[in-house]
């Protein structure tokens, strides 16, 4: 299949991690994943620089939000900061050209009800100026997740759908996500396709835990818990680009990409 793998790299030179790798496809963070302060373009040239740069080199790029994005919960002090923090990842990764930009779920808190954090995923895209794709993360661990299993999915998609910005809503499929959330990865793509009608990336990473674990441990292909029949089917089912977020630098991405083409 000739299908684009990339990476997820540092993003002070995207393009030349890129390069490093032989890709034409790359994923980064703009500023800190852990943190509220907003985005930051590393670039030395900036992001008109970085947006040029790369449709000249022919590099698609995504870019991940930040881990503390909850648009979902019901805590002011958290939903409030994550949408304007949302908002301004999407204008930084539209400044540069990304190709989409990849939120998490998010959740709600134990004792609240989950068609509220539904609803408030509506109220975000509702919320939010789109200016590209935003890709919605299936995520691994949390009884109160809202993109962990496929009927709390189903459910923040129905509520997405009447959003007046929906069709810029996508989907990011992640393996070892998937895995350790307790989705069977032999129907998972047809499961998902189901719900979304899409699959617009996929995260492709073998996971370092048992299935239904909950546990958000990523690893190289072959040195974790997924059969690698089943993880190289979802990447050929999906045919969508795909990104590991495997560990290491450029020589173990290789490997990874090298391991994966050999077995789709």
């Amino acid at each position: 299949m000739s299908l684009t793998i990339g990476a997820h790299v540092d993003q002070t030179d995207p393009l030349a991690e890129a390069a490093a790798r032989g890709t034409t496809l790359v994923q980064f963070f703009l500023g800190d994943p852990q943190g509220y302060k907003g985005p930051e373009i590393r670039y030395a040239g900036g992001a008109d620089g970085l947006r040029a740069d790369a449709e000249a080199a022919g590099v698609a790029l995504y870019v991940h939000a930040p881990y503390v994005i909850n648009v979902a919960t019901t805590n002011n002090r958290i939903r409030i900061p994550s949408r304007k923090l949302l908002q301004q990842h999407v204008d930084a990764a539209a400044s540069i050209g990304a190709k989409g930009l990849i939120v998490h779920g998010g959740h709600v808190g134990k004792g609240d009800d989950p068609e509220v954090g539904f609803d408030n995923w509506r109220k975000a895209v509702e919320a939010t100026d789109l200016k590209l794709p935003l890709l919605l993360e299936n995520t691994a661990g949390g009884d109160n997740a809202m993109a962990r299993y496929l009927d709390r999915i189903a459910k923040v998609w129905d509520a997405i759908g009447s959003a007046s910005q929906a069709d810029q809503v996508g989907f990011c499929l992640d393996t070892c996500h998937a895995h350790a959330g307790g989705n069977a990865l032999d129907t998972v793509v047809d499961d998902v396709l189901a719900i979304t009608g899409r699959i617009d990336l996929v995260h492709c990473n073998d996971s370092r835990d048992a299935f239904d674990s909950g546990a958000d441990r990523h690893a190289n292909f072959g040195a974790g818990e997924i059969d690698a029949d089943l993880l190289a089917g979802v990447v050929r089912s999906a045919g969508a680009p795909v990104v590991c977020e495997t560990p290491g630098g450029a020589d173990e991405h290789k490997a990874d990409f090298a391991w994966l083409r050999e077995r789709l």
